[in-house]
């Protein structure tokens, strides 16, 4: 008999759903419109309708475990908490109750950030290793740290906030209320800047209408194309990514560090320098045994993976 898991990435558009063989194929999906729904009820009743579809299309008589990947979610209550943002239920969803009364399965609720961890350990290029981490590049930046094969929760659930490490006392302000985070740095936003100061550093300031327009991904596009303030930008990101990284392996000594998310699409535009960045920084004992790679999930799939792999690692 085959083993299915089930996994469900929600974000504040779109609720994914996913069925999901052993092998780590996505086999069906269901897609439901978050900001359908105002209230809790008629959102999880949604979601077990999403889900017995698909079991019943793709003649799936079991599931062995439901993992859900959200925002602002309490991997301890396996709750998403009142008032999230993007959101348009403001009250608290205790997920894994509710759903668990539903199907009688273990359900695991955990952020997207350590879903992707699981994902990348149990189906991507992390197989047979028990110690890496995950960084996603994005809005924000996202981590998971896994390390003995389990994900760190820490005493409150959400241990692992590596996009905010401060690399520099008192320098950009963040979103959490302090400054200097690699964050802003390293974001899709921070990337932004480091290209205005790099046009700068060029003698080509951007005028206020070009720094309006300017995206993340024309970032990217122009460095893969050897574009010199481009290429400068992401010099700069690698700089302070790198020296993250470097604090991070001081904790967790990881097998290797896994990119993904938009800004990776530069490649080697980014890679090569921050390989060379994390490797200056890096403490004695770790030069030249922790790998800087780029992730091997599809990123069609990655989302509903990690979902799975949550649900099929901590049930």
């Amino acid at each position: 008999m085959n083993n299915y898991f089930i996994g469900i990435d929600i974000g504040g558009t779109n609720t994914d759903i996913g069925l999901v063989d052993t092998n780590g194929h996505v086999i069906g999906r269901q897609r439901i419109s978050t900001q359908t729904f105002t209230d809790k009820e008629s959102y999880v009743a949604a979601m077990a309708e999403g889900i017995r579809t698909l079991m019943q299309t793709h003649g799936a008589s079991h599931t062995a475990s439901i993992g859900i990947g959200a925002p602002n979610s309490n991997f301890f209550e396996g709750c998403i908490e009142a008032g999230t943002a993007n959101l348009p239920i403001k009250e608290r969803i205790p997920l894994k109750e509710m759903m668990e009364r539903i199907f009688n399965v273990p359900v695991v609720v955990d952020n997207d950030a350590n879903a992707a961890a699981y994902g990348e350990m149990i189906y991507g290029g992390g197989r047979g290793m028990r110690h890496l981490i995950t960084i996603t590049l994005g809005t924000g930046i996202g981590s998971g740290i896994i390390v003995d094969g389990r994900l760190v929760h820490g005493h409150t659930g959400n241990a692992g906030e590596l996009g905010h490490s401060i690399v520099m006392p008192h320098g950009r302000p963040c979103g959490c209320g302090r400054r200097g985070c690699i964050e802003t740095y390293a974001s899709a936003h921070g990337i932004c800047q480091n290209y205005v100061e790099a046009a700068e550093e060029a003698g080509r300031p951007l005028s206020v209408a070009e720094r309006k327009a300017l995206t993340c991904q024309q970032v990217g596009e122009a460095a893969r194309q050897g574009d010199p303030i481009a290429c400068r930008a992401y010099e700069i990101t690698a700089q302070w990514l790198g020296i993250a990284l470097a604090n991070a392996a001081n904790f967790s000594a990881p097998e290797a560090i896994f990119l993904m998310g938009g800004p990776t699409r530069a490649g080697e535009a980014l890679l090569q320098p921050l390989r060379k960045a994390f490797e200056e920084n890096l403490l004695f004992l770790y030069k030249n045994k922790i790998s800087i790679r780029l992730s091997e999930l599809d990123g069609n799939d990655a989302a509903i993976l990690g979902a799975a792999a949550i649900g099929r690692m901590e049930r």
